[in-house]
């Protein structure tokens, strides 16, 4: 199913996603919860936004990928390999993160490419 839920307008029922869609989906909602935002679940989600304002060097963002892989594989079961490139794009304020995963039920390697604004405030709507 869908996540958030939404309704089809054709059917009224849930609509339902691929496996590989449900997989993204999780993905982004890892990056976009700031761990701690949820109380049941404390250590769910990642600290992506903690880096907004911090300077951009290469050791930075090797730790933000080495963090990004960890939460990523701490927090979705369905995957088994995540590789996490981090390419800053300076000029536009932007970092651009390019996540890489194998999906284990369906043997299927994807990726998704998350554009992370560092002065912009959120405006990673879209994905």
């Amino acid at each position: 199913m869908k996540f958030p839920p939404e309704i089809d307008k054709a059917t009224g029922r849930f609509k339902m996603v691929s496996a590989e869609e449900s997989v993204k989906e999780s993905i982004y909602i890892i990056l976009m919860t700031q761990k701690g935002e949820r109380w049941i679940h404390p250590l769910f989600g990642s600290n992506t936004m903690s880096y907004a304002f911090t300077d951009i060097s290469v050791t930075r963002l090797n730790m933000m990928s080495r963090e990004l892989r960890t939460d990523i594989l701490g927090a979705e079961p369905r995957v088994d390999e995540v590789d996490v490139n981090i390419t800053p794009n300076l000029a536009e304020g932007t970092l651009i993160v390019d996540i890489r995963y194998h999906i284990t039920d369906t043997d299927v390697y994807d990726n998704m490419v998350f554009p992370f604004y560092l002065n912009l405030g959120n405006e990673n709507e879209g994905i």
